[in-house]
């Protein structure tokens, strides 16, 4: 009597299995592969929002705080005032580029809340300060500091339009001296929490006799009178 063969292979029962395991496997993987994306994707956001930060205080911490304390005789034609004129959401001044730059001398900052595409962003524009007798039109050069700002305010520390004593304001206009600090805050779109950045003028509360001598009026810390 012949013994018939067994042909040798998988059952269906077995070819499915292994396709579910294998199914399983696939989904585990890119699920892994997807939460390591996001992770990334988090982790290059964070980056980015932090070296945003620090641009934007280095900005302050470089032009802002040696803020010079000078008339303004072009801006306003037979008019004279301080060049520093700042109210909640605005804000100017004069200072330098560093020597490295292509613009030398003075240049005039201005920094205010502006509205491009549905979006705001604050914008710095610079002219400079000082006209020369053949230039027409000042040339200006516009920068976006940053974007995506819902709000943006500006408080000034110092005596009031009386002599009192320093406090915080909302407007510095028309003065004969600089704030002795400025506080800036900026909240985004993304609410993203912003810490309040405080910048102290090297310049404070100066005085500028008639000669355009710069006086500086002795003053203790301003930072420990604003606490």
């Amino acid at each position: 009597m012949k013994r018939l063969k067994t042909a040798l292979g998988f059952t269906l029962i077995e070819v499915l299995i292994a396709m579910t395991l294998l199914s399983i496997m696939v989904v585990l993987l890119f699920a892994s592969l997807k939460i390591c994306a996001q992770s990334w994707e988090k982790g290059e956001s964070k980056m980015a929002d932090v070296n945003e930060v620090a641009v934007v205080y280095h900005f302050f911490q470089q032009h802002l705080a040696v803020a010079k304390p000078l008339w303004d005789d072009f801006s306003i034609k037979d008019q004279r005032q301080l060049a520093f004129q700042g109210d909640e959401l605005s804000l100017q001044f004069v200072g330098e580029f560093p020597a490295s730059a292509a613009k030398v001398g003075d240049q005039l900052y201005r920094l205010q809340l502006k509205e491009v595409e549905d979006s705001k962003l604050i914008n710095v524009s610079v002219t400079p300060f000082l006209p020369t007798a053949d230039s027409g039109e000042l040339p200006k050069e516009e920068i976006p500091l940053i974007k995506h700002v819902r709000n943006v305010s500006f408080a000034y520390f110092g005596p009031d339009e009386m002599g009192g004593e320093g406090s915080w304001q909302s407007q510095w206009l028309q003065r004969d001296s600089q704030p002795q600090l400025v506080k800036i805050s900026i909240e985004l779109d993304n609410a993203m929490y912003w810490p309040d950045m405080i910048v102290e003028l090297k310049v404070a509360g100066s005085q500028i006799g008639a000669d355009g001598a710069v006086e500086t009026a002795p003053e203790e810390s301003a930072e420990g009178a604003a606490q």
